[in-house]
């Protein structure tokens, strides 16, 4: 068992945290809304309440993040009370948080100076995948971190994969919304097209999916979006400034990314017309509403 400050409580840091509680690791939190951290230590006592990030990682083995952007996670993991300051030597810093590969070389960094190890591990599968313990984690570091750190990542993840070095896991992440969002996009036509004619759109699906056309989003968001329920799942938000991070990469490297721009465009719609907090598959509702 393993001592862990574990720093960021929101939809995705909670679950994932009660996760290793479970699993029987001593366990310190912070999260900037105390009342959020007091909720969990209720729900899990045998959890520790820290006052600030430093607390958290006090003598720590892991400080794991997972919080909302680049300055987010400096707030918390740099200064005389983040993270990294609480964390002994040898220990090693896992940033969850779907962030920069800027931010992940700037934490590498500050992690270095006191022998800690970093890995930038980003997650996909939304709040259902925290709460199941299926995430899949994507991560940038050396190889002895990584291994060392697989054990506990484990107790929240389906499947971990080290990409590359430093800031490889941030930029799968990009990679992974900028196919997301092409995707959600196709199908929300596909579907629209197949409303309109009239078809018995559950046989459309259950057709389709076991061909060339087939994925994990029309297999778990086709029906839904048919139906026009999006109350759950990935926040149109999140998926905003996410996109934001992965297109300011690609005008970095030259990389021409002309439908990934055009859907950001249209989550900004949604969101001004309220949909801040719906699932990223309400591009549909987008199509049908013009």
């Amino acid at each position: 068992m393993a001592t862990i400050g574990f720093i960021g409580l929101g939809a995705m840091g909670y679950p994932m945290a009660g996760h290793l509680v479970t699993a029987g690791h001593t366990v310190s939190v912070f999260n900037r809304t105390t009342a959020v951290a007091e909720r969990f230590v209720e729900a899990f006592p045998a959890a520790r309440l820290a006052v600030s990030p430093a607390d958290a990682c006090s003598g720590a083995e892991f400080g794991i993040l997972i919080v909302g952007n680049d300055d987010s996670v400096r707030s918390v993991a740099l200064g005389d009370d983040g993270a990294i300051a609480g964390l002994p030597n040898g220990s090693i810093l896992i940033d969850h948080t779907t962030a920069s590969a800027t931010i992940a070389h700037e934490l590498a960094e500050a992690a270095a100076g006191k022998q800690i190890g970093c890995l930038d591990a980003p997650v996909s599968g939304g709040e259902a995948g925290a709460q199941n313990g299926v995430l899949t984690i994507m991560c940038g570091g050396d190889q002895d971190t990584f291994n060392t750190s697989e054990p506990i990542i484990t107790h929240y993840s389906k499947t971990r994969t080290l990409i590359g070095g430093t800031g490889a896991g941030q930029t799968t992440k990009m990679v992974n919304q900028i196919a997301i969002a092409g995707l959600l996009q196709g199908l929300a036509e596909a579907l629209t097209l197949g409303i309109e004619a009239g078809l018995d759109m559950e046989r459309v699906i259950n057709t389709i999916s076991d061909g060339a056309a087939g994925s994990w989003q029309m297999s778990n968001r086709g029906q839904t979006m048919v139906d026009d329920q999006f109350d759950f799942g990935f926040a149109t938000e999140w998926m905003v400034k996410d996109l934001g991070i992965a297109l300011a990469e690609a005008k970095r490297l030259g990389v021409d990314t002309p439908i990934a721009t055009t859907v950001a465009g249209y989550y900004d719609e949604l969101i001004e017309a309220g949909e801040s907090r719906s699932d990223t598959s309400v591009l549909i509702r987008r199509i049908r509403n013009t």
